[in-house]
């Protein structure tokens, strides 16, 4: 019923402007820009607080960024207190906002392997407006010796993520560890509704774990290059077969969803260029420029799209 009503909602926007580029809309250009490349986002559940990832033109470089809403105004981006020395990425909020769990090849102690891999982490804090504490490792069963990436966690402490683990069908598969006990069990691969032979990467639960939009590369029923999926999930437990947001993707790279369902908002990123070669008049400098520095130029950007999940 849910895949229904999400249908008929797009095909009833689509009817309402008769345009679809014109659902996805470029997000705070104004300091997205500022940076070569951007990707993943996250926001407060109060909505103030934003982090995202800041990478080099070839992800030399990956720190994350922090930008806080003061007077109803976005503030200008800072490094996060917590990043700028290590390779960092996909910060992703708790549902509470009291736990921002994060990616980092920083050291840990929960490694023997001489090669830096990629380990999930967190920071927490006691209330909405107090301090974060040090980053701590989430160590295992969710760390391993090989890479973890995009933690998303439900409502009842459920963390969803990528990992390249032996035990998954494909070259990445997503995986569950159920938090039981209060401790993480051991994670599992996610059925063949959602995982193939291929990669599957960057999911987000959401806080009811009712749906999961996650990233498919190069699938049958895809546009051309990684594209956006969704799942539901139905009473007995089991995901139904995964859609493509057609909707959404573009024949280039979409990924790194993350929704709120407070303004029923989609926000990802994208490598979506809209650039075409014009030979019909010679530019100056400053016309190449503007071109070439346009929001949808090929480079990784954030971007959102209004629409009821």
């Amino acid at each position: 019923m849910k895949k229904n009503i999400f249908l008929l909602f797009v095909i009833v926007i689509q009817c309402m402007t008769g345009q679809e580029k014109n659902l996805v809309h470029p997000f705070l250009p104004e300091i997205i820009t500022k940076f070569p490349t951007v990707r993943d986002f996250t926001m407060s559940p109060n909505e103030n607080e934003i982090y995202f990832t800041a990478q080099g033109y070839a992800g030399e470089l990956s720190t994350i960024i922090k930008v806080v809403k003061k007077d109803n105004e976005w503030s200008a981006p800072q490094v996060a207190p917590f990043s700028g020395q290590y390779a960092d990425l996909e910060p992703m909020f708790s549902p509470d906002g009291l736990r921002l769990f994060f990616v980092s090849n920083r050291p840990n102690a929960f490694t023997t392997n001489e090669k830096k891999n990629h380990d999930i982490w967190y920071i927490e804090r006691s209330t909405i407006n107090d301090d974060w504490s040090i980053p701590k490792n989430l160590g295992s069963p969710i760390n391993t010796e090989g890479d973890e990436f995009y933690p998303s966690i439900a409502k009842n402490g459920n963390l969803y993520y990528t990992s390249t683990a032996s035990s998954s069908k494909g070259k990445d598969d997503i995986f569950v560890s159920k938090f039981e006990n209060n401790i993480y069990s051991e994670p599992i691969s996610l059925s063949e509704a959602i995982n193939s032979e291929g990669y599957e990467y960057n999911s987000y639960i959401s806080s009811d774990e009712s749906f999961l939009i996650f990233g498919g590369y190069k699938r049958k029923d895809g546009l051309g290059s990684g594209d956006l999926y969704i799942s539901y999930k139905d009473k007995e437990g089991n995901w139904s077969k995964a859609e493509n947001l057609t909707k959404i993707n573009s024949d280039k790279m979409d990924y790194c969803p993350f929704y709120d369902s407070k303004t029923q908002t989609l926000y990802f990123t994208s490598k979506r260029n809209v650039i075409k070669e014009d030979t019909k008049k010679t530019k100056n400098l400053q016309q190449l420029l503007e071109v070439m520095n346009s929001y949808e130029n090929g480079l990784s950007r954030i971007y959102s799209i209004s629409i009821k999940l």
